[in-house]
């Protein structure tokens, strides 16, 4: 047992605790605030404290728990709502009202709720750690696989169907080392990544729903993405929409250092949402982790961890997680005003000399993997980071540490957002070096035209960027005819693909067979065009056509009416037919 001699807002330093170890959970004073060692000295250890510390002086005892800072792994994740360490906050909320009191202790998982489980395995057979040994249905949509221990191989000596609380044993396990019990209830220390066979290349994209996203910075399933933007660029709505659409079994949203408003904007409207592949309320496969901007500022350190860790435990399942991370660049205040207490030398910025490693483990704990167990599977998470660099100066520490590590840059443009042009993904600056791995799964899943199509739209789009130099310093009339076509087709690629509006029923997710389609006609639209003018058609009689605005309201296709581009497609070669007959006619 230690006694406190230091007290520096979140950080305390106590002296006697040679018995303590780096990551030791601590509880300080009578009144039990948790706590985190962060540095030894010889027998002096700095703590950060993840609850409010006014009112603690000198000489206040502290106490470890030899153990590091760990969550709780069982069914009863899903739906949940926790803060950054765990604490169930609707519990909280039911027990303490809506401030959370000092020193309160509560289980994070609830111990008194009976689950019904399901074996998978008999007596007598032989496990390995990961193997299944049965299932619990904890949400219409979600089976809560329940693994053998990791380490653990041998036996089944019993196992039982029935209802059990996650604290009952489910099953003994002959070991090499004698009979081991089994409960559903894991610990797993956050700062250390959960074991796997092999990390995979990964090489089929995670569909989101957002054609900027798929069709031109696609990120792979088991990939890691970065979204940096300056306030107002629209990045919460960016990973709400992901949250919402993307084709994960799972979803981890980590509000790290969000404001208040926004959290409670999200926790108010994801129950309310419906999961398009079940029907179900979306909550039925989220776990929201809520770290407001007035939490205590250790507590945003660790929220990360949390959120990684439990992504890491469905991903043993055998599940696809996707976690959000919202956002990144508050977690990094928080290590640098840590830092500062701890009288470390600054880095840039005032930021530690660590940032980029430590960014670096939360993303690396992020791919698809081979898992343990005598099966083959495979699981996957995929990381996805807000970044929100101070005047969206992308030049600063977060966002350069972040850009070296992720291979899926999403930058957010405040013009487009002021133009108000959803999602604000800015074209010409973003990149997925993802695209050209998953070519050969569009092919097979999509189309083989589709990686044309793509690059066509690439292409159109940095043309354009070109032409609009030229377009500002001598007027679009100075441009011939086939720049002004090439304007015109990025015009519409911009304001009828690119931009998508989140809250219209039919626009707010668009499959990869719509999104194709839709691609489609714009390239037949500029090919036919073309021709048209090389035929002696005037643009203007072109941009009259009315498949030009068919075109423009194609993203309002129902997705069980996708019949209608062809008609389109049809309406546009008859229009375009007659046309170029009558510029026949008139040469």
């Amino acid at each position: 047992m230690g006694k406190t001699v230091k007290v520096s807002g979140p950080l305390i330093i106590a002296e006697g605790m040679s018995d303590s170890k780096m990551y030791d959970v601590v509880r300080v004073s009578d009144k039990g605030l948790i706590g985190e060692v962060i540095e030894l000295r010889g027998d002096k250890a700095s703590i950060q404290v993840y609850e409010e510390t006014a009112g603690l002086g000198p000489g206040e005892e502290v106490t470890s728990t030899g153990e590091p800072l760990s969550v709780e792994l069982a069914p009863g994740l899903i739906s949940g709502i926790f803060d950054g360490i765990q604490r169930p906050l609707t519990t909280l909320f039911f027990k303490y009202g809506s401030r959370i009191s000092r020193g309160v202790s509560v289980n994070n998982l609830d111990r008194d709720k009976k689950w019904r489980f399901s074996p998978r395995v008999r007596a007598g057979d032989s496990v390995t750690a990961g193997d299944v040994l049965g299932v619990v249905q904890e949400t219409e949509i979600i089976e809560h696989r329940i693994l053998v221990p990791n380490g653990m191989s041998g036996k089944v000596a019993s196992i039982e169907e029935g209802d059990f609380t996650i604290g009952d044993t489910i099953a003994v396990i002959q070991t090499d080392s004698g009979k081991k019990p089994v409960a559903m209830l894991r610990k797993w220390p956050v700062r250390k990544g959960r074991p796997y066979k092999e990390k995979l290349s990964p090489d089929k994209p995670m569909v989101t729903g957002q054609r900027v996203i798929d069709t031109l910075f696609p990120v792979a399933r088991g990939g890691v993405a970065a979204v940096p933007g300056p306030f107002g660029s629209g990045k919460t709505v960016v990973q709400h929409q992901l949250a919402k659409w993307a084709d994960a079994d799972i979803i981890v949203y980590v509000g790290c250092g969000e404001r208040g408003n926004e959290m409670t904007d999200v926790l108010n409207e994801f129950p309310e949402l419906t999961d398009p592949k079940t029907g179900e309320p979306l909550m039925k496969r989220t776990i929201l982790i809520a770290n407001t901007s007035d939490m205590p500022v250790a507590a945003r350190e660790a929220s990360i961890y949390t959120g990684i860790t439990i992504a890491e435990y469905f991903r043993d399942m055998g599940y696809n997680v996707a976690i959000m991370a919202d956002s990144t660049s508050r977690w990094a205040e928080a290590l640098r005003e840590m830092s500062g207490r701890l009288e470390e030398m600054p880095g840039d910025e005032g930021y530690p000399a660590y940032l980029s490693s430590r960014l670096a483990e939360f993303y690396e704990r992020a791919g698809i993997v081979r898992l343990l167990g005598s099966a083959e599977r495979t699981g996957s998470v995929t990381a996805i980071g807000a970044v929100s660099p101070p005047g969206g100066d992308l030049s600063e520490p977060v966002s350069q540490a972040t850009l070296r590590i992720v291979k899926v840059f999403w930058g957010l443009s405040a013009s487009l957002a002021y133009k108000r042009h959803f999602p604000a993904i800015d074209w010409l600056i973003s990149y997925s070096l993802y695209a050209d791995k998953m070519r050969d799964w569009y092919t097979d899943n999509v189309s083989a035209d589709f990686s044309k199509y793509r690059q066509f739209v690439m292409t159109i789009l940095q043309e354009e960027a070109a032409l609009d130099e030229i377009v500002r310093l001598v007027g679009m009339d100075a441009l011939s005819s086939k720049d002004r076509l090439t304007m015109e087709t990025a015009k519409i690629i911009r304001e009828d693909y690119l931009h998508q509006n989140a809250f219209d029923e039919i626009d707010t997710y668009t499959s990869m067979q719509k999104q194709f389609l839709m691609l489609k006609l714009i390239y037949e639209f500029n090919l036919r065009a073309s021709e048209a003018i090389e035929n002696f058609v005037s643009l203007n009689e072109i941009l009259a056509l009315s498949c030009k605005d068919r075109i423009g309201r194609a993203k309002y296709i129902e997705e069980s009416k996708l019949s209608e581009f062809d008609e389109i497609s049809k309406l546009m070669g008859a229009e375009m037919k007659s046309l170029v007959q009558g510029g026949e006619e008139n040469v």
